[in-house]
């Protein structure tokens, strides 16, 4: 990894810079469409063009380098990530899958290595759906996925998606154009931290993703009745709280007993919430992932169920409505064998797993192959200021994404 660290040191310095790019002064905080966006994308701009690309932004606001072909009309190959953060977010979630895609290119540019294909970096401009509620704008304007009624979008302060595209310089009636075509496409490589602990707690610097979860969304409500703590008798009551923990605890339950799946109650809402009255209506979430779109749905079905038979025992209403449903993406055979194959000549053992949080690979997978390289992230911290990478772990993922590109141009 030696002949990567110069370059592994230039990628964390510039993820430190991007981290000072912020809308709030107190925490790292960029979202689509502010003046932290048009600085960040004049960086990474910059960063391109000292690589040797040529370099555009496009109609939804995503940046673009293109280290290109020295051979006529030649293939695309994408590498890239988002740009945008959470609120209070860490310094190197998407981040880091942009920044290392030019260390590399400016090292193939550095030594006049040139490709059959064009190699095309893309710095996204939202993912994370923090400002207008939805994810992956900028990955699914490329797939011609954009959809009109998001002109309607409205942020925090009450600014619609429409008008903020007009103040930043471009046009929501001209998306369209920011789709590409499937034709010419090699296929998507991403760069992302784990956002886990399977590598950490295996000492692996790196690791292939085989598929990128899908998940199912739910709020559910629990209608009982409120009652006075000191005169209902315990049995006469119709506690919603109390069915709403017996369900809380059947997720957990029923999960533990199926490898390959994870459910997660996040939120929850009780009331009145007085000390003193019995809880007449609770609400809560689900989140429900897996890489197995039939997996999920089964030990979902298992848990509608004993939600059904616990309201029916406990003589309460139970009522829900679906928020979000994504299928599960499988990565590209060919394209993680090769990743796979960049792991072994890095002299790292291979370690293939599955991604439970979503990336703009998901959007990416509907127009051209895809596949994603994990780099270790300390304690599986992600989305939050105590974000952590090392030298040598950029250094391995770097190692892996130049041989895995070199081996491309042979294939």
């Amino acid at each position: 990894m030696r002949e990567f660290a110069e370059l592994a040191t230039q990628v964390m310095a510039r993820c430190e810079t991007l981290g000072t790019l912020s809308q709030d002064p107190t925490c790292l905080d960029r979202r689509y469409l502010t003046e932290q966006h048009r600085l960040t994308n004049q960086l990474a701009s910059g960063w391109m063009i000292e690589a040797g690309m040529t370099t555009w932004q496009d109609a939804v606001g995503n940046i673009w380098g293109r280290y290109t072909s020295s051979v006529p009309n030649a293939p695309r190959l994408i590498l890239g990530s988002h740009l945008d953060t959470v609120p209070n977010g860490g310094k190197y979630d998407g981040m880091l899958g942009v920044i290392a895609a030019i260390s590399l290119v400016a090292m193939f540019d550095g030594t006049q290595t040139k490709f059959p294909f064009n190699i095309d970096i893309v710095g996204f401009c939202d993912e994370e759906g923090t400002r207008f509620g939805t994810t992956l704008l900028g990955s699914r304007a490329l797939t011609g996925k954009w959809q009109d009624q998001w002109r309607f979008l409205k942020d925090e302060n009450g600014m619609s998606l429409e008008q903020a595209m007009t103040d930043f310089g471009l046009s929501f009636d001209a998306v369209n154009s920011a789709a590409i075509s499937r034709t010419d496409i090699l296929g998507y490589l991403e760069l992302h931290i784990e956002q886990g602990p399977v590598l950490e707690q295996e000492n692996l610097p790196v690791g292939v993703v085989s598929a990128i979860a899908g998940a199912k969304r739910f709020n559910f409500t629990v209608e009982g009745m409120a009652g006075h703590a000191g005169t209902v008798p315990m049995s006469m009551r119709k506690d919603a709280l109390c069915a709403s923990a017996e369900m809380l605890l059947a997720v957990e339950a029923i999960s533990l007993q199926r490898p390959g799946v994870v459910a997660t109650v996040g939120k929850i809402e009780n009331a009145p919430n007085g000390v003193n009255v019995i809880s007449g209506r609770t609400r809560f979430s689900l989140d429900i992932r897996s890489e197995d779109n039939d997996l999920r749905d089964s030990v979902l079905a298992e848990i509608l169920q004993k939600f059904d038979d616990i309201a029916k025992a406990r003589q309460i209403t139970l009522s829900r409505e679906q928020t979000h449903s994504a299928p599960a993406v499988h990565c590209d055979p060919h394209l993680k064998q090769a990743l796979i194959r960049g792991v072994e000549e890095s002299e790292i053992l291979p370690r293939v797993l599955a991604s439970g949080a979503g990336h703009d690979a998901m959007a990416i997978a509907d127009i051209c192959p895809v596949a994603m390289l994990f780099t270790r992230c300390k304690g599986g911290i992600s989305h939050h200021p105590a974000e952590s990478i090392t030298l040598d772990d950029v250094a391995a993922s770097l190692s892996v994404l130049y041989k895995t590109i070199s081996k491309l141009q042979h294939a």
